[in-house]
């Protein structure tokens, strides 16, 4: 049975349309939040663009909080796009690797066609947890795409096996390694497996509330397995614990919103401050009481962080 979303009525004032780009290869299907969706005229005369990159192995749905609390006259004119990771969700894979190098030069194709749309809009670039790392990526890689803005939730500001957690990091890939390397079939049932996706979710959530526990247990349930075929997720895999936004970080000029966990298992919030530190200009804000999942627990304290920045 479904769980009903916490933030079900906020998103419900907010119109939604799917559309479908091809970008890279992949037929990458996108959510319009807010009046543009449906209005090529309001896409026009938007004043700000948020692009919204989720994390691995999750899709748009992930990032709905977030978005829900984004409305209201505060963000009149702001057009919010939030594409399914190509091979995840039901965008198509890529015409090539699915790690970091390959999803930055999709973000940097998206983007720019999203933005012609909307020409005289600030544009701003929103990347959780993996999605952090693409967009970290794309902004600090030459050519380096341009954007006026950037927003970095649960980061992933270091390797993680150097994150709190370390021995879940090394435990999760050598469950990757093992579905690699059986038959394609059981590997696809192994990565896709309820039970590891519920120890996943029970590791993560910090919450005592049951509801929002359940309803986080849903979510991943419902949309973590969501991915085009082992490939796809393996090598995704292989690039969010090889890859980190530490990397990118001093090549990255724009204003840059960081938004870190004290409870993050997968990176220290010391090295949420190194990276503020290597970047020209970057804010750090730090939540209390959770941990890598941010965009479920405090979506509110979250949006509240952007429309300040934003402003």
């Amino acid at each position: 049975m479904t769980v009903a979303s916490p933030y079900a009525e906020e998103l419900s004032r907010m119109p939604v349309v799917e559309r479908v780009m091809e970008v890279a290869g992949s037929s990458t299907h996108l959510w319009e939040y807010g009046a543009s969706g449906a209005d090529p005229q309001a896409r026009a005369d938007a004043r700000t663009l948020i692009v919204v990159v989720h994390g691995y192995r999750g899709d748009h749905h992930g990032l709905e909080p977030v978005i829900a609390q984004l409305g209201g006259d505060a963000h009149a004119g702001t057009r919010i796009v939030a594409p399914d990771l190509p091979g995840f969700g039901v965008s198509t894979p890529l015409d090539a690797v699915h790690d970091v190098p390959g999803y930055s030069a999709w973000l940097r194709e998206i983007v720019p066609a999203l933005r012609a749309e909307s020409p005289e809009a600030r544009l701003v670039v929103l990347g959780h947890s993996f999605g952090s790392i693409i967009v970290a990526a794309a902004l600090g890689s030459e050519p380096g795409l341009e954007a006026d803005a950037a927003i970095l939730i649960n980061p992933i500001a270091a390797p993680a096996l150097t994150g709190p957690r370390g021995v879940m990091t090394r435990l999760a890939i050598g469950y990757y390694r093992f579905a690699a390397a059986v038959p394609e079939k059981l590997g696809f049932a192994i990565l896709g497996s309820p039970l590891v996706v519920r120890v996943m979710s029970v590791t993560m959530a910090k919450t005592r509330e049951k509801p929002l526990r359940r309803w986080i247990h849903d979510q991943h349930d419902r949309y973590f397995s969501a991915f085009a075929n082992r490939t796809v997720v393996l090598d995704a895999f292989r690039a969010s614990v090889g890859d980190d936004v530490s990397e990118y970080a001093a090549r990255i000029t724009v204003p840059t919103l960081l938004i870190a966990a004290d409870r993050d298992d997968i990176t220290p919030i010391e090295a949420q401050h190194r990276v503020q530190a290597a970047m020209p200009d970057a804010r750090l804000v730090v939540l209390h009481d959770v941990g890598h999942l941010i965009h479920y627990e405090k979506p509110v304290e979250a949006a509240q962080a952007i429309t300040e920045f934003l402003a």
